[in-house]
């Protein structure tokens, strides 16, 4: 794919991208939505074979997670680059014996949250996991969650959940975010390393950025790159995905990055 559109600042963010992107999917080689991303940033690069090499990871990404179809359409757009290419040709057919053989279902597709009049912050998700787990006391979660008024319009950015346990010294940073992780499978991104863009936060509503600690921080192709401190927050994801049409894909990053970038874009 010829890159004589891109200009050298766009060259360097790619690179970038492709540099921090290498390096989530290295420690997690399922992240089918990291690797589109990094597909995206090889193909505007031209560099074919590293872009179908990531296709080939994302289709295998997708049979892991028993998304069949997603995976037999991820091979075919491989072999309409390469026709001959023996190793999908090898996938496909072994994708059609078993189903052939099995019955294969489609699983491991997330469902949709049910509907329910409830506000899903992530509050049970991150008690469970802090407390029940009894990494920390109930009294202690009690005192540094912070219940948002949904009622006020945010003029400051609300600390999150885990930046409040290391501030009363109840637990540091680094275990909370590696024990979140973990649970929830959300890519870790040191946000430090990243060129944000500021101007794209502030394409979107400040009052759910500040109230939820959200960052919308790159756009690539039709995604745009979120993070934040709470990836169990299912009201965040709902009332930022309803100010634009593109799909949101979360980061879980450092509070100290986040809280920083929003003071930056919303000050």
């Amino acid at each position: 794919m010829a890159t004589a559109t891109l200009n050298p600042g766009e060259d360097t963010q790619l690179l970038q991208t492709i540099e921090m992107f290498e390096v989530i999917v290295q420690s997690q080689p399922s992240d089918y939505q990291s690797l589109e991303i990094l597909k995206e940033a090889y193909s505007k690069l031209g560099r074919e074979s590293d872009a179908i090499n990531a296709s080939k990871r994302i289709a295998q990404a997708y049979m892991e997670t028993g998304q069949v179809s997603s995976a037999i359409l991820e091979f075919e757009t491989v072999l309409q680059r390469r026709p001959d290419d023996a190793e999908v040709q090898a996938a496909l057919k072994e994708i059609e014996s078993r189903a052939n053989n099995s019955g294969m279902p489609e699983a491991g597709i997330k469902p949709s949250p049910a509907t329910s009049t409830e506000m899903d912050d992530g509050r049970k998700a991150l008690f469970k996991i802090f407390v029940d787990s009894k990494i920390i006391r109930s009294g202690d979660f009690d005192l540094c969650w912070r219940t948002v008024d949904m009622t006020a319009v945010p003029t400051a950015v609300t600390e999150p959940f885990i930046q409040v346990l290391q501030d009363k010294g109840i637990l540091p940073i680094e275990k909370s975010l590696r024990l979140i992780s973990d649970k929830s499978r959300t890519a870790y991104l040191p946000l430090e390393k990243y060129d944000v863009d500021i101007d794209l936060t502030r394409g979107f509503p400040a009052d759910i950025c500040r109230r939820w600690c959200v960052l919308p921080f790159d756009r690539m192709s039709k995604s745009i790159l979120v993070a934040t401190a709470n990836p169990f927050n299912q009201q965040a994801m709902k009332e930022l995905s309803q100010s634009t049409p593109q799909r949101l894909i979360w980061y879980l990053v450092p509070p100290a990055d986040l809280s920083g970038n929003l003071r930056k874009a919303f000050h």
